[in-house]
């Protein structure tokens, strides 16, 4: 890079706010990450529960929502939910409509998580559940103190595969009017055309920045929490 391209480079920072908008993305993956986690550990749950409707409830969810595109998702929830039943979220105009972006994102994914920790599930030995069964515990003691435990180490490597493509269709809130990176790359495309390539390759290295730790802290903790059989 040369110092007329560096200069074009460092004077997007200066003319617009680039890390502001990346800030908004990690803060929209941390928190429907996490409601995403609680909520796809619920469905997990259903789906290898003994009762037959929860199964199908949450196979119905995860089915239904897999195959639905995430952009329909969040247009649902900022004209959905609030512009046709009302429901807010937060008093604040950017406010609610980061709340709902993150409301979809994590109904969304919840249901990539379910399959991530049902497989992790499968990483348990099936002599740890009998023996649990053996000690009188029910399905949900057996559950909760047994097998998800077990089955969150097993499923740290899919677990972090759905926190990287989380990261990358947080881009997609932009649909609901949330100033995040791809929208602030398509304002910058507008004003500078001059400087497309270096634009793209701004916002190109800055989901890498973020996404390569993710992956190599997954594998890391992958191979480090791994079952033992």
């Amino acid at each position: 890079m040369d110092d007329g391209t560096w200069a074009q480079f460092t004077s997007l920072f200066a003319e617009f706010d680039v890390v502001g908008a990346f800030w908004v993305n990690i803060q929209l993956t941390f928190f429907a990450g996490v409601l995403a986690l609680v909520l796809g550990t619920a469905l997990a749950v259903m789906r290898i529960s003994p009762v037959p409707s929860l199964r199908w409830a949450g196979s119905t969810y995860v089915t239904l929502v897999r195959n639905t595109p995430l952009t329909i998702i969040i247009v649902f929830c900022v004209l959905g939910l609030w512009g046709q039943l009302g429901i807010q979220l937060s008093q604040d105009f950017q406010t609610n409509f980061f709340r709902l972006a993150v409301l979809g994102l994590a109904v969304y994914h919840a249901a990539f998580v379910c399959e991530a920790l049902r497989s992790g599930v499968n990483t348990v030995p099936i002599g740890q559940a009998e023996a649990a069964r053996a000690i009188g515990l029910g399905f949900g003691s057996a559950a909760r103190l047994v097998i998800l435990p077990q089955a969150f180490r097993g499923a740290v490597a899919p677990l972090g595969n759905v926190l990287i493509a989380l990261t990358k269709n947080s881009t997609v809130a932009a649909a609901g009017s949330v100033a995040e990176a791809s929208g602030l790359m398509k304002t910058m495309i507008e004003f500078r055309p001059d400087v497309i390539l270096l634009i793209f390759f701004t916002f190109a290295l800055g989901f890498v920045i973020i996404v390569v730790p993710l992956g190599l802290a997954t594998t890391s903790l992958s191979r480090r929490w791994a079952v033992a059989r």
